[in-house]
């Protein structure tokens, strides 16, 4: 299965477009944590269809696009026709493709990572929500007020990623969630309120857990949980069923979810605070700074230097 990371995604914008990388990134998003673009899709859909379509693909950033006009949406397992207004979410964990059916395609999207949202602490675990947990991300048909409103968010992003506002990732992450609680009201009760399997429930105590260690909030704080085998005990599981429970569920191991979350709290920490490298490290439990370098570049690809400057 290909997978398409943010930098090809940004290749194929430059290529189709001829606008250089530099040019379609937000003014600014270097000292944010995470990523987010948003897009008018009428802008960018005349030089891209001439383009090859290209095979099933998991993208690793969510995406949530405003459509007018007929398409479809093509899954391994399912097809989904969209008609006029449609309010569509992808995530990285489930492969499509998206083939326009009008020449005159139009609409908006926006990009962002699951990091991107950590820095609200408004407790949203994106794989976690509904929306996102099933096996086709669902598609939402919109009334003409429906489709109003949500258009107008879209046109608030745009704005405001225009800017020079010092704080407009902080309102740009809240017309995020305003558009994943919005596709959440949307959801059927049935799958807001799912049964809870054995599998579930250990995963959302694991995610409830892992989520209590944060914030750091003084370099005097540590990290209380850092390994599999301390969550496993304060879970009352062995480890190997903990990892292999986390495994079906989310698709990842239980020291990955672990690292990637100690990670996003160094960026927010790196970025948002004045704390040195030492402090950083010493609270989120490395034993020296070239632990921590060595970490943080194992996960990110920078070091936490380059990243901070």
């Amino acid at each position: 299965m290909k997978h398409t990371s943010l930098t090809e995604f940004y290749q194929e914008l430059t290529a189709c477009t001829g606008t250089e990388v530099q040019a379609l990134l937000p003014q600014g998003i270097q000292q944010d944590v995470g990523h987010f673009n948003v897009f008018n899709l009428t802008d960018l859909w005349q030089p891209m269809r001439e383009k090859p379509v290209e095979p099933y693909a998991c993208r690793a950033y969510y995406k949530i696009s405003l459509l007018h006009g007929r398409s479809r949406a093509e899954y391994p397992h399912k097809v989904l026709d969209i008609e006029q207004n449609t309010l569509l979410f992808s995530t990285p964990k489930v492969p499509y493709y998206w083939l326009p059916q009008d020449p005159g395609q139009a609409g908006c999207f926006c990009v962002f990572t699951a990091d991107f949202l950590q820095p609200t602490k408004s407790g949203v675990v994106l794989d976690e929500l509904p929306l996102f947990k099933t096996e086709v991300p669902p598609a939402f048909p919109l009334s003409v007020e429906e489709c109003t409103a949500v258009a107008a968010i879209f046109h608030k992003m745009q704005e405001e990623i225009a800017s020079d506002y010092a704080y407009k990732y902080d309102l740009l992450r809240n017309y995020v969630l305003e558009l994943l609680h919005f596709g959440q009201k949307r959801q059927p009760a049935t799958a807001l309120h799912p049964a809870h399997s054995a599998a579930a429930r250990l995963t959302s105590l694991f995610i409830e857990l892992l989520e209590r260690q944060f914030p750091l909030e003084s370099p005097q704080q540590r990290l209380c949980l850092r390994t599999a085998t301390d969550y496993a005990d304060q879970l009352a599981v062995h480890v190997n069923h903990l990892n292999k429970v986390l495994k079906e569920t989310t698709g990842r191991t239980t020291t990955d979810l672990i690292a990637s979350r100690i990670v996003q709290e160094a960026q927010v920490l790196l970025k948002q605070t004045h704390w040195t490298i030492l402090e950083i490290a010493d609270s989120l439990g490395f034993a020296d700074v070239a632990h921590f370098s060595n970490f943080f570049k194992r996960q990110t690809a920078v070091t936490p230097g380059v990243f901070r400057s």
